[in-house]
């Protein structure tokens, strides 16, 4: 489902709409659109004798209210007063489009932007609600046959926001369009979005804009710079590797910042297959990839004042009589030999070549996003990404972009203390750390690649997708890195 996103400034009451969404609490207060909605006192009646409720999660149509030229008036139960912030806006927007998604009601005005959201002005109000809209609409239908996709053709299709900021409106369509974007190749199957699939799309994409560009490495390309160990981890695939570059040049002379995404388009494992379970979710290992694709889309669709550059190492890892092996000593770009203790560590693999690469650019600050480890999940469940970085600053920024709009991360050491367990008595690094601090030494791995650059990592093996056959893609941390980057390109533009 496509959701048409507009703004309303006139009155609730007398806003042509299928639906109007309003609030209520849990003390049986309401929203003011509600209050003024309600001038015969029927919604407060409903509350007082519990056919109304305010708690969190319920939600009820109420049709015909007396002056309000929508038939229908929905109404959101919003939780405690005192409570309500962040976390209980995005769900009452979420709960709004669940409820009306499969109804008669083809629009809706939507009034609780009006509301005062702790610490966030109107336009974060207006952008979120566009955004976390535009995610609970989200339906995947690519490869469904025709009967199933005719249901999304029903329900509802326009989504107004009580408000006056168009700019914001503008910014929210932009980033849902790069969670969307981010959550459909995270969603396709392997045997669709595969590298090369991948790489048409970065093209097509880039294709459309004056200011952006795409350029494609192939596998001599990339073997003419070195890329041994990205490579290697392709060598067993009939599916062939590619280096996916996009820039976004709108910053003048600018040192750009640039995304690095780990697209590992299917996983194996390789020689160490997985067998442990949780194969058949291994189509979105290239979720990390699909994140800074996001990205990019949303960065282009805000036409933000910066350079942007977007890294994709887009590599199938499978298995053949050609694959890399366990005890392999293969070299990265950057000249270093790394010794191959699991195949199935093939993400920092190819990170450190497409790393390597990123340094050509000099840029203003480097993050790699990567569904690295299984460990980062243990230790952090699928709520927060893991956030390592040895530049206080740059994780600083990172971290306030994300609880800003409730894409959190949470910050891991990468002490050095940590770097003895990828030492190897045949190599520069061996590329495990052990059993324990998984997640750590792999961003310890990385950092050895990205030494002189202000970098961070963020690990999304968690917050990437959901569980099991029915888990989809969530298109983090789309939401944290284009705050991010709002948030540099607001400060260029003040300074």
């Amino acid at each position: 489902m496509t959701l048409e996103f507009t703004l309303n400034r006139s009155a609730p009451g007398t806003t042509g709409t299928d639906c109007v969404v309003v609030g209520a609490f849990s003390d049986g207060s309401l929203s003011p659109a509600a209050q003024a909605l309600d001038g015969e006192g029927r919604l407060a009646a409903l509350v007082a004798r519990g056919d109304l409720s305010g708690a969190t999660g319920r939600s009820q149509i109420v049709h015909d209210l007396p002056g309000v030229s929508a038939p229908r008036v929905l109404v959101i139960g919003l939780g405690e007063k005192a409570k309500f912030g962040v976390a209980q806006y995005l769900k009452a927007v979420a709960d709004a489009v669940r409820a009306l998604r499969t109804g008669p009601a083809k629009s809706a005005l939507f009034t609780l932007s009006e509301l005062d959201v702790k610490d966030r002005d109107a336009a974060w109000n207006i952008r979120q609600a566009v955004i976390a809209a535009d995610h609970a609409a989200y339906r995947y239908t690519t490869t469904l046959g025709a009967k199933n996709k005719k249901r999304s053709e029903t329900g509802l299709a326009a989504f107004a926001v009580q408000g006056d900021d168009e700019t914001a409106l503008a910014q929210g369509k932009a980033i849902a369009a790069g969670v969307k974007f981010a959550r459909e190749l995270g969603n396709l199957p392997p045997n669709i979005c595969n590298p090369a699939y991948v790489a048409q799309q970065a093209q097509e994409f880039a294709a459309r804009f004056d200011r952006a560009e795409a350029e494609i490495l192939d596998e001599a390309q990339m073997e003419q710079l070195g890329m041994g160990a990205l490579l290697a981890v392709a060598r067993g695939s009939a599916n062939r590797p590619r280096l996916v570059v996009l820039k976004w040049n709108n910053g003048g002379d600018a040192s750009p910042y640039v995304l690095v995404g780990k697209g590992i388009t299917f996983d194996t494992g390789g020689v160490n297959l997985k067998t442990q379970g949780g194969i058949e979710e291994m189509k979105f290992d290239m979720c990390g990839a699909a994140g800074v694709l996001g990205t990019f889309v949303a960065a282009v669709g805000m036409q933000l004042p910066i350079n942007l550059v977007v890294i994709v190492p887009a590599v199938e890892n499978a298995i053949d009589g050609n694959s890399y092996r366990p005890s392999d000593v293969i070299t990265s770009m950057a000249g270093k030999t790394i010794e191959v203790g699991n195949t199935d560590a093939e993400g920092r693999l190819i990170l450190c070549d497409a790393l390597t690469y990123a340094e050509r650019f000099k840029p203003q600050a480097l993050i790699d996003v990567a569904t690295l480890t299984g460990a980062c999940m243990v230790a952090l469940g699928r709520y927060a990404s893991g956030l390592m970085s040895k530049h206080d600053d740059l994780s600083a920024e990172l971290l306030e972009a994300g609880e800003h709009v409730f894409d959190r991360a949470w910050r891991l050491p990468l002490w050095d203390e940590y770097q003895t367990l990828l030492e190897s008595n045949f190599a520069d690094v061996y590329n495990i750390g052990g059993r324990w601090g998984g997640a750590i030494t792999a961003g310890c791995f990385l950092s050895r690649f990205t030494e002189g650059q202000r970098w961070a990592h963020l690990d999304i093996a968690g917050s990437a997708s959901g569980d099991g056959k029915m888990g989809m893609a969530t298109g983090r941390p789309v939401g944290l890195l284009s705050q991010w980057l709002l948030d540099r390109a607001s400060g260029a533009a003040a300074g």
